[in-house]
């Protein structure tokens, strides 16, 4: 693979607002997933899922049957599906308001008679936006969105390969609409104790020992994708361990292994390159857990 082959740029600030404003999109029907779904350990009932055409939130309980709500990025639209064959569909384009994006999803719901109470506040950002009344997030550039989606496309591709060859307990490949990150999860299957004064998402969220690497398109603290890695409980001096490739290293704000996108792109092979990152990532904090490899 040549160098960037494949791998769009991805530059944060380029597209910040529709990112910001696609963000919202996607914890407005996030949070249907998040009522309807039956609870799982460490919050695996709330992610998205990648497809084909962009992300889903799986089938999810409804009467006697399922309902399923897709973002599809190359139409532009957010897809509404039940089980017993109704369907409706929410144009993206022209670019709407959250708050009016907020006030169609809701009409779906009601045609579709699939009844879930939400809270329409946004979470994991850093100032609380009310969903049904935000009209300052406007924004979608449909090539963005599509570049975004290429590049979790690829990432998948790498991801896969990796999670393959471990045979303990992990989790699939799934999209956080809280964190707006793809996410990727190994258990040692020791249970940890959350982190001291954790909120009730964290108590909930950080109570086994894990490993977990993942991509995010950048964010207030980070303005750059980038790839990350973390242990959970933290293993004392991993922020001093040598991480391959020689691009990757511990970023102390973040507290965990970061590996620029970019620095992926200009690789000579990029999907080596992350193939490199998520094993030694692993292979390293797995060691100094004292895990089962």
């Amino acid at each position: 693979m040549n160098s960037g082959d494949g791998w769009p740029e991805l530059p944060y600030a380029a597209w910040r607002d529709t990112r910001d404003t696609l963000h919202l999109y996607t914890q407005i029907v996030g949070k249907i997933r998040l009522a309807l779904a039956p609870f799982e350990r460490s919050w695996n009932n709330v992610p998205f899922f990648l497809t084909a055409h962009g992300l889903t939130t799986g089938p999810m309980p409804v009467g006697d049957g399922v309902a399923q709500i897709d973002f599809d990025f190359l139409r532009h639209a957010i897809d509404f599906a039940r089980s017993d064959g109704r369907a409706h569909s929410i144009a993206l384009l022209p670019p709407r308001s959250v708050a009016d994006i907020y006030a169609e999803v809701k009409h779906a719901m009601r045609a579709l008679e699939i009844e879930a109470k939400i809270w329409p506040v946004a979470v994991e950002i850093g100032k609380p936006i009310r969903l049904d009344a935000d009209r300052a997030h406007a924004s979608y550039d449909p090539h963005a969105v599509q570049r975004f989606f290429r590049v979790l496309a690829g990432i998948a591709t790498v991801f896969g390969e990796h999670r393959a060859v471990y045979r303990g307990k992990h989790t699939p490949l799934h999209f956080w609409w809280g964190s707006f990150d793809l996410s990727y999860v190994r258990y040692s299957g020791r249970d940890a104790d959350p982190p001291p004064n954790a909120d009730s998402i964290m108590r909930l969220a950080m109570d086994a020992e894990e490993i977990s690497a993942g991509f995010w398109p950048g964010d207030e603290r980070f303005p750059e994708a980038a790839f990350y890695c973390y242990a959970y409980p933290k293993p004392d001096g991993i922020e001093t361990t040598v991480i391959r490739p020689p691009a990757a290293g511990w970023n102390a704000a973040l507290g965990e292994w970061v590996l620029r996108y970019d620095d992926v792109r200009a690789a000579s092979s990029p999907h080596a390159a992350l193939r490199e990152f998520l094993t030694s990532c692993y292979d390293t904090a797995a060691r100094r857990m004292g895990w089962d490899r």
